[in-house]
């Protein structure tokens, strides 16, 4: 494969994005009904279209390119965690750790509590572990069992953990987000803790108050069943060992083998069926990682066709006063997410240009750190095709345009920060 300097491609290197978005949340809100366009059929339209429109090469070097992006390391971890929380969560269900889980869960919660509670547990797990994907792989199987237990509807529920699960990616020290936005704008990791705290924690608060009035509609069966503890064990040990900051593959792989050395041994199936089990888990993240593959090639050929440059290029032309330049550190990371679908290499891409906009209006660099870090999540916490919303879809059987209406944490933590912008909050930073 011959190598191909990165180019200007101005405008028409985002279109892309814009026929992926047309093919998938148009025809879809037009038609009423969200699994009328497929995600995958979306995306390979995209990537045809992607592929197309990059003439300036040989279109041998274009597929390459697009399978170097689809092959990327990020990528391919993403993957293998898909296919080990697919093998879990079967064997986990079949083995009944959701039923006992959930079980558990009503006991310890009244009704009216219950969207509360899931949410500050979301929040607690996601600032232990500092990662949302293993906080949705943990919580997300439990949102989809307590939906079927209550009134209660599947997609809000799991759009409450999903929510609560970037709160910690966007506040957590071992957060790699932190880190990343730390490192590009050379600050002090407990000084943009403090910064982004003061505007985190009311997002958080109102949010949690959201559920806790909305919560009064929960229907919640009065005499809950029984819990059988031992079936617990793989839901505790994969939150015990996640919080203990234990990788998400191990702690994944941890999970299969208790759930199937507690189903063998209580004869809730045999090694054969466990078998299975794990195979009908992977084979249901088909589709997933089908477009994680399309995902990552496409928005490789957005990268190399120069649309984050041009992006970059185009926002930091007319920069105006202290607010101008934290409005466009803003607008840059929501963009850069958008075009990478994930925030950490958001953060790495526009970080630098950042940190010189920061020092050149003003801006400390805790502060720019913390507006980076924020809206990166935000934007991730809302993307249809970001990892988080994959994952949680793929675990609940739904579409991602069913949970992000009820996505009300990134929706409120996005106002909370602009506000926080237009008012210079917080003012000593």
């Amino acid at each position: 494969m011959t190598s191909a300097p990165v180019r200007r491609g101005g405008f028409l290197a985002l279109t892309p994005l814009l026929v992926f978005l047309a093919c998938y949340l148009a025809v879809s809100l037009l038609a009423g009904d969200f699994y009328k366009m497929p995600i995958s059929v979306a995306f390979i339209a995209a990537s045809v279209y992607a592929v197309a429109v990059m003439r300036r090469m040989p279109f041998a070097d274009r597929i390459a390119h697009f399978s170097r992006g689809a092959s990327d390391p990020n990528v391919m971890l993403m993957i293998w965690i898909f296919v080990l929380a697919g093998a879990f969560a079967e064997s986990a269900r079949s083995m009944g750790a959701v039923d006992a889980t959930v079980a558990l869960t009503l006991h310890l919660l009244p009704g009216k509590l219950l969207p509360a509670g899931l949410f500050l547990a979301a929040c607690f797990v996601s600032f232990s572990v500092g990662t949302s994907v293993g906080t949705v792989v943990a919580l997300v199987p439990v949102a989809a069992g307590l939906a079927e237990q209550t009134s209660m509807n599947a997609a809000w529920l799991t759009a409450i953990v999903v929510g609560g699960a970037f709160f910690g990616d966007n506040l957590s020290f071992i957060s790699d987000t932190t880190i990343a936005a730390t490192r590009t704008q050379e600050c002090d990791l407990r000084d943009k803790f403090r910064v982004n705290v003061r505007i985190v924690a009311p997002a958080a608060l109102l949010t949690l108050g959201i559920y806790l009035v909305t919560g009064s509609v929960a229907e919640v069966p009065t005499h809950p069943e029984t819990v059988a503890w031992i079936r617990v064990v793989p839901y505790l040990l994969v939150l015990v060992t996640a919080v203990a900051g234990m990788n998400v593959m191990k702690v994944l792989l941890l999970g299969i083998v208790a759930s199937g050395v507690i189903g063998l041994a209580s004869g809730s199936f045999t090694l054969m069926d466990w078998c299975g089990d794990m195979g009908r888990g992977v084979t249901g993240m088909g589709e997933l990682i089908i477009i994680t593959l399309l995902a990552g090639g496409l928005l490789e050929m957005i990268r190399l066709n120069g649309g984050i440059d041009w992006i970059i290029e185009r926002m930091t032309r007319h920069i105006a006063g202290r607010r101008g330049a934290e409005g466009t550190i803003a607008g840059l990371v929501c963009l850069a997410n958008l075009c990478t679908a994930n925030n950490t290499i958001a953060i790495l891409t526009v970080g630098p240009i950042a940190r010189t906009i920061a020092d050149r209006f003003g801006v400390s660099r805790r502060r720019s750190a913390s507006l980076l870090d924020t809206f990166s999540c935000f934007t991730q916490g809302l993307l249809p095709y970001g990892a988080q919303m994959l994952m949680a879809a793929g675990l609940a059987a739904l579409s991602p345009l069913e949970i992000m209406r009820y996505l009300y944490y990134p929706m409120v933590l996005g106002g909370v920060t602009l506000l926080a912008i237009l008012f210079r909050y917080p003012r000593r930073v």
